[in-house]
């Protein structure tokens, strides 16, 4: 029997931005739409749960929001599983988790076993597959990464284009609880995704066991997660930015539905509303991508992100004065275009902040650090609704939140970050450069030396063209 192969990190091992990368893409895709798509999708069995268990609004929406609360609030664990396992058995245990939380819920009697086992168990699951696949593909993307990120993101629309609809229709003909047991079936697929996840191998070269003692002595001992990120500004301000962005972000997906059939509007043409905005979603992502991936837009992601989060917060305030089908329609094209802005420019600018080494830490706390605002966004809206009866409410709310956090980042980067922006692997170059010096079988004197000198050499091409040279560990 072979050992098992741990997935550590890319220490000394270039981004193929291809070959199995597509393949580990294609995992991404179905994860992240399984993810993102699910916690929305359930909400097409909000009004049958209503009329079973006699509860409101704000009772069901806590079932998408613990899901989305797991999903972030598990971070840390997820990132101390990944950095101890591996990315490829990590998820394994999260498509069966998942799988088991749904068929499970279809069994409840009460909405308290259906916020452990849909919300909690299903959520966990969820989170087990998200954050290791995105690990997984920053390992694979350098270079092409803005374009992978958007085209992964864009498995969450197509997976809202399909789920809802048929939600919809597993609700009309098997009712919630067969509807919830086909879908848990659906989860399983995690599964198979995980096993895409093949770890990046170093370059095979035979080595002599002396240069084998002297590599593993100057390797750094692993950690299982890395605060260090929090002396990073921009990782800060990033954070608090994207805690506040999810207080609304997700509240109007979640009630958009429900909006419709109060206004009179037929089941299933309600559903088609997810759909519709899932359609546009499903160009806006790799769109935003492509644009991202532009090398003069590039280091000036965070502000493009910005004004995507503003876009969206418009449309949230535009969206609560619809009062027919047809001004819910012309709501969720828009809220498509500048969501999929959001989804997919949203972990590439962490990885432009962090770098490839300190990502699978990062994403994790910042995940963390969101977990609260998303248990508390959707049943927070819930109660308003229940208490004014009135949607415009709801999505004024969401829409002031989502421009806040928008503020934040923008203003945060401009007066806190004072330097130039530049290409975001500038920094992860110089650090791979000299682990595959490393690999190479040079002596650790002889890496720091051949390090220094091309540290050396970006200074010296910066002031050469007239840049500023600043710490590249607080570059956003």
């Amino acid at each position: 029997m072979g050992g098992a192969v741990v997935d550590d990190g890319p220490t000394g091992i270039k981004a193929p931005d291809g070959g199995w990368g597509w393949a580990v893409l294609f995992g991404c895709f179905i994860i992240t739409g399984f993810s993102y798509a699910f916690p929305k999708a359930v909400s097409v069995f909000f009004k049958e749960l209503i009329k079973e268990f006699g509860i409101g609004y704000s009772d069901t929406a806590w079932i998408s929001s613990i899901l989305l609360a797991m999903l972030y609030g598990t971070g840390p664990l997820c990132s101390i599983c990944v950095n101890r396992f591996g990315c490829r058995p990590v998820m394994m245990v999260g498509g069966l988790f998942a799988s088991a939380g749904m068929v499970s819920a279809s069994f409840c009697t009460n909405i308290i076993a259906i916020y452990l086992t849909g919300g909690v168990i299903t959520g966990l699951g969820l989170a087990l597959n998200f954050q290791p696949s995105l690990i997984m593909l920053n390992r694979y993307f350098d270079k092409k990464r803005p374009l992978a990120n958007g085209l992964a993101a864009a498995g969450s629309p197509v997976f809202l284009c399909a789920l809802s609809p048929l939600g919809q229709f597993l609700n009309y003909q098997y009712g919630w609880r067969g509807g919830f047991l086909i879908l848990g079936g659906l989860l399983l697929n995690c599964c198979a995704c995980g096993a895409l996840m093949r770890p990046l191998e170093p370059p095979k070269k035979p080595l002599e066991e002396g240069e084998i003692k002297e590599i593993q002595a100057a390797k750094p001992k692993k950690k299982l997660l890395d605060f260090s990120v929090f002396k990073d500004r921009g990782f800060l301000i990033y954070t608090l930015a994207a805690s506040i962005m999810v207080l609304g972000l997700f509240v109007p997906p979640v009630f958009v539905v429900s909006y419709a059939k109060d206004i009179g509007v037929e089941d299933t043409k309600a559903a088609f509303l997810l759909t519709i905005l899932g359609f546009i979603d499903i160009f806006a992502r790799p769109t935003c991508g492509v644009i991202a991936g532009i090398e003069r837009v590039r280091p000036y992601c965070v502000y493009l992100f910005a004004f995507s989060m503003v876009f969206n917060g418009f449309t949230d305030l535009m969206g609560s004065m619809s009062d027919s089908y047809g001004g819910l329609v012309v709501f969720c094209i828009f809220f498509g275009i500048s969501y999929g802005m959001v989804g997919a420019l949203q972990f590439e600018v962490l990885m432009a902040i962090v770098g490839t080494q300190k990502f699978s830490s990062a994403i994790g706390l910042v995940l963390l650090a969101e977990a609260c605002a998303v248990l508390i966004g959707p049943p927070s809206a819930g109660k308003l609704l229940d208490a004014t009866g009135k949607y415009m409410f709801v999505f004024i709310i969401a829409g002031v939140e989502v421009v806040t956090s928008s503020l934040v980042l923008s203003l945060g980067n401009f007066f806190c970050i004072k330097k130039k922006p530049e290409d975001p692997h500038i920094k992860e170059d110089s650090t791979d450069r000299g682990e595959l010096i490393k690999l190479e079988g040079k002596t650790p004197e002889a890496a720091k030396a051949d390090s220094s000198e091309v540290e050396q050499f970006l200074k010296d091409e910066k002031e050469k063209n007239g840049e500023v040279v600043t710490n590249p560990e607080t570059c956003v």
